[in-house]
């Protein structure tokens, strides 16, 4: 195994581009099934880049959301599945990550200094675990439960859709108390993959980003010590998740940029190999009509990444990551359809990767938040709701 030592390989955005290009060469192989998606992980841990949004104080690069947004974009055009992936490690800690320059309580300290430690000293791999069968990624509709059992808490649940399954070392699994109907207060816990009642389903049957591993988690009589509740905190989750959803809703953003852009790219070299078509004003303006748009979206992705840096947990903040989220999600799909109308039946060759991306920009409208979500929020902003009235917040 090749071992690089991140200090001496450059800048992030060095080695970001770097590992994209390595991605590139194996996507097509992971995509049909030839080789599985573990080794692109490993290459994320050897390239240090599960450490980028870690500050520096403890050991990492310090990202900020915007940095952080543009790497993955760089990641996703080279593999757009591995970059989805290995963003749940990120919005597994980022949060954590944000409290770095906070004085925090003496729990809650232990708590991330744990953390850190991992990632950096030790090149754990973090992943989130949510959602669940028949209610996606919504807090107050969880089934899986926890209890306090002595100096620990005992887990039973299944989690459907976890990326990175049995890739990661860590899960932060979300779960409400035993015995409430409601889960008003939801907290989460750091489940290792080694726990005893931890199993995974095989890998789901995907038509697209088998990259991200992705399949079902099942959690029986799990028992973690009390150190690994999430900032040792119970019934904090919900209210995170009201006051900054940057992560939940629209962590990804970035990578669905990078899937257009790859999109765009490959209809600009396909029309550059044949100049009768390159040529013609009708498909000049179409492609025109996609570079502005892809502009557009990404100036509005970057915008509100650059307010959750400003104004984290504002209002407009909050506002401008559910307007990317759906001016993204609908983009990169709807390139895709019109990147075969411009270079036709031919760009759909095996040999081709537009297959590959038209099935993996389909997905960008149903991760959450989903368009409609999306578009309530910004509705309900505008029309002057509280969206830091927890009943106004639908998750």
């Amino acid at each position: 195994m090749r071992v690089i030592d991140a200090q001496d390989t450059g800048t992030v955005d060095e080695r970001v581009r770097a590992a994209a290009e390595e991605l590139s060469a194996v996507a097509a192989d992971i995509d049909r099934g030839r080789v599985g998606p573990d080794g692109n992980y490993q290459l994320m841990r050897e390239f240090g880049l599960l450490r980028i949004l870690i500050p520096w104080e403890a050991g990492g690069e310090g990202l900020s959301f915007l940095a952080y947004t543009k790497a993955l974009e760089t990641l996703a055009t080279g593999d757009g599945a591995t970059a989805l992936g290995f963003n749940m490690h990120n919005v597994a800690i980022g949060s954590l990550c944000e409290t770095a320059k906070s004085p925090l309580p003496e729990a809650a300290e232990r708590f991330r200094t744990w953390v850190f430690k991992e990632v950096v000293e030790n090149g754990r791999m973090f992943a989130s675990a949510t959602s669940e069968t028949g209610t996606g990624a919504k807090l107050r509709q969880l089934q899986a439960t926890y209890r306090a059992s002595g100096d620990a808490y005992v887990l039973n649940g299944t989690k459907s859709f976890v990326s990175l399954a049995g890739i990661a070392d860590y899960y932060v699994v979300a779960a409400r108390e035993e015995g409430c109907s409601e889960a008003e207060e939801v907290s989460h816990f750091v489940v290792s993959r080694l726990d005893d009642g931890v199993a995974f389903s095989d890998p789901w049957d995907s038509a697209a980003l088998r990259g991200t591993q992705t399949a079902q988690m099942s959690l029986k009589d799990v028992r973690i010590p009390r150190a690994r509740l999430f900032l040792g905190v119970e019934g904090l989750s919900l209210f995170k998740l009201m006051r900054e959803p940057h992560w939940m809703v629209s962590g990804y953003m970035g990578a669905y940029l990078g899937i257009a852009e790859s999109i765009l790219c490959l209809v600009v070299r396909l029309l550059m190999g044949n100049e009768r078509r390159r040529s013609s004003p009708v498909l000049q303006a179409q492609v025109g009509r996609l570079a502005v748009e892809l502009k557009a979206a990404r100036a509005l992705v970057y915008s509100a990444a650059r307010l959750v840096d400003e104004e984290k947990g504002s209002l407009e903040a909050n506002t401008a990551v559910h307007a990317a989220k759906y001016c993204i999600g609908e983009l990169a799909p709807r390139l895709a359809l019109d990147a075969v109308r411009i270079c036709g039946s031919g760009s759909l060759r095996a040999s081709e990767p537009l297959e590959r991306l038209l099935r993996e920009a389909a997905f960008c409208s149903v991760m959450p938040a989903k368009p409609d979500e999306c578009l309530e929020y910004v509705g309900k902003a505008t029309l002057g709701f509280n969206m830091f009235d927890a009943r106004n917040f639908n998750w």
